[in-house]
């Protein structure tokens, strides 16, 4: 009898003695985590898109509960949302306005025409690779749709040869910009109505001659500008978003249409 509960009496040892260096272990190393994380976590959106510039949703939580601060908003979630979290930590949240992605080209087939055949991966840095441009403009839009790829939230579409945003679904995370190798996007404040689309630094004949509705560095909005939000550098104009009232005088003073007034009808004689 001894020879057959001996064995299972230092089994029982050994296990016990397991059990007991994990429950100590488990304590000396024991990490406190704030519970409010795991609830802020669940207010904000789960995108983990990185838009605010931490790994993920639970990131950005933990940054915010840690750190006591609502700073750094999400650029997916509605202001309500930010509000709550708040509300939850009982601090105060500062409104901010909405940005949305916003390309500076117009280069569609009909303004910029395609200087080759591409036949190659359908993908903008790998085009770069192949040639520095696949259109007469050297700066346009290369249209293959990288940014698209990158979007998680199916605000971007090609159109044309170029690429279309739906400012409706676009969250402003602002990950499509370092997919764009031509440095074409940016974010802007939704209220920010006039926009130069062109990023063509070439002189005006060069510019012109690549692009139909190219910015000629003509310098015309500068002068009209009546409150200097709009200027010109290397030859191509440049807005002031802080400054810019969207009054339009610089968008009636271009001669090539190379500044719009976004959701206004604006139309002007090239």
């Amino acid at each position: 009898m001894v020879e057959i509960l001996l064995p299972g009496f230092i089994l029982a040892g050994f296990a016990l003695i397991s059990a007991s260096g994990l429950y100590l272990a488990s304590k000396k190393f024991y990490v406190y985590e704030d519970p409010r994380i795991d609830e802020v976590e669940a207010l904000l959106p789960g995108a983990n898109c990185g838009g605010c510039g931490y790994a993920g949703c639970r990131a950005l939580a933990e940054h915010i509960v840690n750190d006591h601060t609502v700073d750094t908003p999400c650029p997916v979630a509605e202001p309500i949302v930010m509000e709550k979290i708040a509300d939850l930590l009982g601090l105060e949240a500062s409104v901010q306005e909405k940005q949305v992605a916003t390309l500076l080209c117009k280069g569609t087939h009909e303004n910029s025409a395609l200087a080759m055949d591409y036949r190659g991966i359908q993908d903008c840095w790998a085009a770069v690779i192949v040639a520095d441009s696949i259109k007469d403009c050297a700066f346009a839009c290369l249209g293959l749709g990288s940014c698209v790829q990158a979007c998680n939230f199916d605000a971007m579409r090609i159109e044309n040869g170029i690429v279309v945003i739906d400012e409706e679904k676009c969250t402003g995370c602002g990950i499509c910009i370092s997919h764009c190798p031509k440095n074409l996007l940016v974010l802007r404040p939704v209220s920010q109505k006039t926009i130069v689309t062109c990023s063509n630094t070439d002189r005006g004949p060069e510019a012109r001659k690549a692009c139909k509705v190219a910015c000629i560095g003509c310098m015309k909005c500068q002068k009209v500008c009546q409150h200097q939000a709009i200027y010109v550098e290397d030859f191509l104009a440049r807005i002031d978003f802080e400054k810019c009232t969207n009054c339009g005088d610089c968008v009636e003073a271009c001669p090539t249409n190379a500044i719009e007034m976004r959701g206004e009808q604006v139309y002007v004689t090239a």
